[in-house]
């Protein structure tokens, strides 16, 4: 696995004698691995379940970032009409990769209806959901995303074998991308200073319910007034399910996967110490 780190907390772009952007996972665009073969029928069946999203999701996404319908359908059929769940089975995303991130059409239209300018997930693996979230800024054009990693295989689903950290990420898109490599407890606090204004945060760093706490406690504090968090996994432990009450609120859930995957918005609680 190669783990030649980027740095941590770099804003811009680095100037053209620097090491270009992704430089700290394979560098190549092309598949991480030999491809699996699919008959067309498997291929469509896998890009649909990429592709797909319920509409109590949109729903939320349209209460969380205030998007209008029409909007929303645009982005959609632009998704609809890209490549990108191609590319992704071209890089090695099995059916494994569609049931452990059912949301992954959620995480896009998530971003390009908040248009976030940065954006941090945790638990980076293959760089699945990293893709999505690339996808949408580079639609977007602007923002970066933070990932912190490489994530815990534990309580992860079947099949999720041994591969690249961020090794699903096409060349194209890691311009407006930082992989920082460690571990939530010693790196997150930098990464998610309130002095940094993170606009979206996405929890996805396994089952474990103190990291969650810890996770979900760095990166509320740490919002723009603007700013959503999202817990994927919501279901496997009581993190989530506690620190929403703590805002005076039931457990918000965006999709009910499974995996489950809750989302709130600052602008809809009143923010409140997440400890």
């Amino acid at each position: 696995m190669h783990r030649t780190e980027v740095p941590a907390l770099s804003h811009r772009p680095p100037p053209a004698s620097s090491a270009p952007p992704g430089s700290a996972v394979p560098s190549r665009d092309s598949p991480s691995r030999t491809p699996f073969l699919l008959t067309p029928a498997a291929r469509k069946d896998l890009r649909n379940r990429m592709l797909l999203f319920r509409q109590t999701g949109l729903d939320r996404i349209a209460g969380l970032t205030g998007a209008g319908e029409n909007e929303l359908r645009r982005y959609r059929r632009e998704l609809s009409d890209s490549d990108l769940s191609d590319r992704l089975l071209q890089r090695g995303a099995s059916l494994a990769y569609t049931r452990e991130l059912p949301q992954a059409a959620l995480l896009y239209l998530l971003v390009r209806a908040a248009r976030p300018q940065r954006v941090v997930e945790t638990g980076v693996g293959p760089g699945y959901s990293s893709t999505w979230i690339l996808a949408g800024l580079d639609a977007n054009g602007s923002g970066e995303l933070f990932s912190l990693g490489p994530g815990t295989p534990h309580g992860r689903s079947r099949g999720l074998g041994a591969i690249p950290v961020g090794s699903f990420v096409p060349l194209s898109l890691r311009s407006r991308w930082t992989l920082v490599l460690g571990n939530t407890e010693e790196r997150l606090a930098d990464i998610v200073r309130p002095e940094h204004g993170t606009d979206l945060f996405f929890s996805d760093n396994g089952p474990d319910p103190d990291r969650a706490r810890f996770e979900l406690h760095h990166a509320w504090d740490a919002l723009a007034p603007t700013g959503i968090l999202l817990a994927h996994h919501i279901d496997s432990n009581p993190a989530w399910g506690d620190f929403c009450r703590a805002q005076g609120l039931p457990p918000q859930v965006l999709d009910p996967g499974p995996p489950a995957l809750g989302a709130l918005s600052v602008r809809t609680a009143k923010r409140a110490p997440a400890r």
